[in-house]
């Protein structure tokens, strides 16, 4: 258990991924938290999560009272989840107090009926295993199956007493009938808990966005705000504390090739190692090209690197490669490259953040590039958007991989994508791709727009893709007005009087 230096208050790790990251610690011990959520938000998966993982991690028994469903069905959704309870209760690890209402029964009339019955069995339960976790659900069908409910709120608050009483610490669930309205559907929070935690499945823009939230923890500090969470088959709930994130990456001088020549020495060299790098451009402007040059050049030359792309298949990303002289056949099989495909559309958000850390965390890749972000703002709010960004590149920070990300802007000749106003102001560097339109003719620019902690050249260049990919040419001179989609040519008189006036500048 961890003490908390706020008030020395103890509190007991749950185990569930990212939940002791906002409760800074865990669970106050050996006192009751309230779970509330609406239909569908996890409460039960929550529960059982807590639970499994103190018999996997921390060694600890715990005791499950259902009050909704019979255990037999619990037990069965849960093996989804990896969690064999049925051994856990074999081994005196799991065990179960099944109050859940008989089919077709009769509510019982609770003026002639108390829970001291359920307060022996429960008793017995902590004494044989050993529990030192209980989790009741949900008190929402204790006020179905029991019609008084003052009396309901009185025989809780012993619940709550006694289960404080035999040491254990508790999470108790509760019905919700909204999103923000009341904390439970018969306001029973102030009989039978310290703690308040919130579960929210909110229908954002067509698109459901799971969250959690600690409203209050009597006594001893948490984190603020809403985080987003996911249910994972065969690991079960994973908090994503973005809002927790502090700025305590390293840094590092360390430089890395673009896998472009050209493109390094307006860099000032390359990327810095520990760089997140955001490349814009429209449709066609060699974004993926990029991308393949970056992982390319670098699993050539010996390092790991991860390619997720949204938007291209791997057969296509390959016959590119080939075309631009990388095997990326060939560097996959020698465990140089891993290149991971997937449409936005096939999970959440959260689900593709977790996906690609797990990724980084098991290929340990030396780079990683991404494209692109703008094939995900289909799949998500703008805010849990940006959370993901901000997600994405503080972990890839923190592992100290260059990574590269693409994004599209909205028109050919220039403007600013959703994507790029969401993540510019967490990248290190921004290279743009543009369109100029000259005489009739479409050709491109190459600027870099933003580096930070380092020197980088100001112009912007011509480049074109031809075979040996993307080359870089000359600055475009006596052109104005290409950044923001309207080039213009100027005369050399009209150069050198704009030229005269910065310097008078």
């Amino acid at each position: 258990m961890v003490a908390s230096a706020y008030n020395e208050i103890e509190k007991l790790p749950t185990g569930v991924p990212g939940l002791d990251h906002i409760t800074e610690g865990g669970l106050p011990a050996r006192r009751t938290t309230l779970v509330a959520g609406t239909s569908g938000s996890a409460k039960t998966v929550l529960g059982s999560h807590y639970l499994a993982a103190g018999i996997q991690e921390y060694d600890q028994s715990g005791i499950f009272i259902t009050f909704e469903e019979p255990a037999e069905e619990i037990r069965r959704n849960l093996l989804g989840f990896g969690w064999d309870v049925a051994a856990w209760e074999r081994e005196d690890k799991w065990r179960f107090v099944d109050v859940s209402p008989i089919i077709g029964g009769e509510p019982i009339v609770t003026g002639d009926f108390d829970f001291g019955g359920l307060m022996v069995r429960v008793e017995q339960a902590v004494k044989t295993v050993g529990a030192e976790r209980v989790v009741l659900d949900s008190l929402g069908a204790v006020f179905t199956q029991f019609t008084d409910s003052a009396i309901v709120r009185r025989e809780l608050l012993r619940v709550a007493a006694g289960l404080r009483d035999l040491g254990v610490t508790a999470m108790l669930t509760a019905e919700r009938t909204s999103e923000f309205g009341d904390v439970t559907r018969h306001d029973v929070e102030e009989f039978v808990a310290d703690n308040v935690i919130i579960l929210r499945n909110v229908l954002e823009q067509e698109k459901r966005r799971r969250t959690v939230e600690v409203l209050k923890f009597r006594g001893t500090r948490h984190n603020k705000g809403e985080y987003p969470f996911s249910i994972i088959p065969e690991r079960g709930i994973e908090i994503i504390p973005l809002a927790a994130i502090g700025l305590t990456q390293g840094s590092s001088n360390i430089r890395v090739t673009s896998g472009n020549d050209k493109l390094d020495a307006m860099c000032g060299g390359g990327f810095f190692r520990d760089s997140v790098v955001l490349v814009s451009g429209a449709t066609g402007t060699g974004k993926t090209l990029m991308v393949t040059q970056f992982t390319g050049v670098g699993a050539t030359g010996g390092e790991k690197c991860l390619l997720v792309a949204f938007e291209e298949s791997r057969a296509q990303l390959f016959r590119n490669a080939q075309s631009w002289g990388f095997d990326f056949e060939k560097l996959e099989a020698a465990g140089k490259l891993r290149v991971v495909c997937a449409y936005p559309e096939t999970k959440s958000l959260e689900d593709h953040l977790i996906a690609i850390r797990d990724e980084i965390e098991t290929f340990k890749p030396d780079r990683v590039a991404l494209d692109s972000l703008s094939a995900l703002e289909r799949v998500s709010s703008v805010k849990g958007f940006r959370e993901f960004c901000i997600g994405l590149t503080s972990f890839v920070k923190d592992e100290e991989v260059a990574t590269l990300v693409t994004s599209t802007t909205p028109t050919l000749l220039g403007g600013t994508s959703v994507t790029e106003a969401h993540i510019s102001t967490i990248t290190d560097s921004i290279i743009l791709l543009r369109y100029v339109e000259m005489l009739g003719e479409m050709r491109r620019g190459l600027t870099v727009l933003k580096m930070r902690g380092s020197f980088h050249e100001k112009h912007i260049r011509e480049y074109r893709i031809d075979e040996n990919g993307l080359t870089l040419g000359d600055p475009f001179r006596n052109v104005v007005g290409i950044l923001a989609g309207h080039p213009q040519n100027v005369t050399a008189e009209e150069v050198e009087r704009l030229t005269g006036l910065f310097s008078e500048e």
